[in-house]
């Protein structure tokens, strides 16, 4: 007979899902998981912020396709965590959120820290519930890992009680736990493909814009060989950046609007018509273009746009189909025109490759760019506004899964903790954290947590004392004396990672940019 604490049950079926990290700030309310995560060699990492926490958990899930886990204390440390899980919602990442909460018998009476947790979390999760009793840890956790992972990947919170976790079950007298999710691929109607065939068939001028559901299907093979064969450029977006290697002659990424502003036909795969594409409406795509749209979630097809073609698929086994189906394509022209106007744009950025003061984005990103590719194979991670949407268009990245932003949600400060999911994961990749002086502000102190944990990265800090992507708009609609909170102060970043423990450098000069980058 095998007795075991609810936290030792919660840590063995983490280990059934391979999960090697956790992200927590100690509350004792979940300290009985703790015992579970050290004997099952499960890696405890703990951060300065619930917020992180769940960041990194949310980055973790995104890195290995799998689960992340935070585990937070009860009250305020579960809403700390809230805009970390709220993240991960809009981006689509499979992470679970564990908080603790006050003794069953006590809950109501006014306890430490005692609050309603489930309801906070009902609209930003694919499912909030509490476990009730721990010999039923196993099968909620397998529900949680079912429903996290299956179709479109999204949060789910679970409350567990300290007796709970720190309770006995037999584990001897527990319903084996095997088999309780599949890894099945839901194919497209074989009609939509006939349809979709018919339509880039007689197309003159074929555009694709492809984003996350590439890198979660794990599709940058079928992506590759689709375009082998079509020939259609094609746009990359999210986390999808990286899933056509940037040599590829139908890859552009300066060109969206050229190419899906005139285009007869577009494929949207993966990628939602939210504000990011203006709702499928102009000026990023034309009134006139027939719309293929691909997407696991049924109720992303139409939303925002109407379609000719909607495909509810595995992008994977989509464009395999696809691939199979249509003919071999020659459409050296219309990717020379675009190559054309890609080299142009390109040239009007390199213009801001220069040795004035101030410093621009460009010319910084190019830096960065040149350094850290030499380097290997290095991940980026951007955390802000406008300095990171620049640096996004000088950036290469080469391969997937090697970019991270926070997502539809726009939530800053994901620099640090999304960072030490990914050192955590890939030692030997040089992560590169690119954010500005704003979103440093939010985590900057789990910066410690990665001195702490001997996990180096490279951070670059875009400083222009003010909050850049809101005030420049602001000033140009109100005026300046009318933009208030949109200034901060000039502190020296540099120096305080140095009184963490790291190295810090100032850059006021262009020319001292490469050094104190390498």
């Amino acid at each position: 007979m095998a007795m075991l604490t609810g936290g030792q049950l919660v840590a063995k079926m983490l280990k059934k899902e391979n999960v090697k990290h956790v992200f927590t700030l100690s509350g004792l309310h979940i300290a009985p998981i703790y015992v579970g995560c050290v004997e099952e060699g499960i890696q405890i990492v703990d951060t300065r912020h619930e917020q992180a926490a769940a960041h990194a958990a949310d980055a973790y899930a995104r890195l290995t396709r799998g689960i992340g886990v935070a585990i937070v204390t009860a009250g305020p440390g579960v809403t700390d965590a809230l805009t970390g899980v709220a993240n991960a919602y809009f981006a689509n990442s499979p992470m679970i959120l564990i908080g603790g909460a006050a003794h069953i018998a006590n809950q109501t009476r006014g306890s430490l820290q005692e609050m309603p947790q489930i309801e906070l979390f009902k609209t930003i999760t694919k499912w909030s519930d509490r476990v009730p009793r721990p010999d039923l840890i196993p099968s909620y956790f397998a529900k949680a890992f079912r429903t996290a992972l299956t179709g479109r990947p999204g949060p789910v919170f679970l409350e567990l009680a300290f007796d709970v976790l720190c309770d006995f079950a037999d584990e001897d007298t527990l319903a084996p736990i095997v088999n309780y999710r599949t890894t099945a691929r839901i194919a497209p109607d074989p009609k939509q493909i006939e349809k979709a065939v018919a339509l880039l068939s007689r197309a003159e001028r074929p555009a694709m814009i492809c984003g996350g559901s590439v890198y979660w299907d794990n599709a940058t093979e079928e992506l590759k060989a689709f375009c082998d064969k079509t020939g259609i450029p094609v746009f990359l977006n999210g986390s999808g950046r990286g899933c056509l290697p940037a040599e590829h002659p139908s890859f552009f990424q300066h060109t969206r609007k050229d190419a899906l502003t005139g285009a007869d036909v577009v494929m949207v795969v993966g990628t939602p018509f939210d504000f990011r594409l203006n709702y499928g409406g102009e000026p990023t795509f034309s009134a006139d273009s027939k719309i293929i749209q691909i997407d696991i979630d049924p109720t992303e097809i139409g939303r925002n746009r109407a379609v000719e073609v909607g495909m509810i698929s595995d992008v994977g086994l989509a464009l395999s189909q696809l691939t199979a189906a249509l003919p071999k394509a020659d459409r050296s022209a219309q990717l020379g025109k675009l190559r054309e106007a890609e080299k142009k744009k390109v040239a009007n950025i390199a213009k801001w490759f220069n040795d004035d003061k101030p410093i621009h984005h460009y010319r910084l990103a190019k830096e960065i760019n040149d350094v850290a590719n030499a380097s290997g194979d290095p991940m980026f991670i951007c955390d802000g506004g406008n300095y990171v949407a620049m640096a996004a268009k000088v950036l290469e990245v080469k391969k997937a899964g090697r970019w991270l932003d926070p997502g539809a949600l726009g939530c800053l400060g994901v620099g640090a903790p999304f960072a030490l999911a990914a050192k955590s994961l890939y030692p030997d990749r040089t992560i590169w954290v690119i954010q500005g002086d704003g979103s440093f502000g939010f985590n900057g102190f789990d910066f410690e947590t990665a001195i702490r944990f001997k996990l180096p990265m490279v951070i670059v800090v875009g400083n222009d004392a003010a909050w850049g992507q809101i005030r420049v708009p602001q000033i140009q609609l109100f005026g300046a004396d009318k933009s208030p909170a949109t200034l901060l102060a000039p502190p020296r970043y540099d120096e305080i990672v140095k009184a963490m423990g790291g190295w810090g450098e100032l850059v006021t000069e262009p020319s001292q940019i490469r050094g104190a980058l390498e």
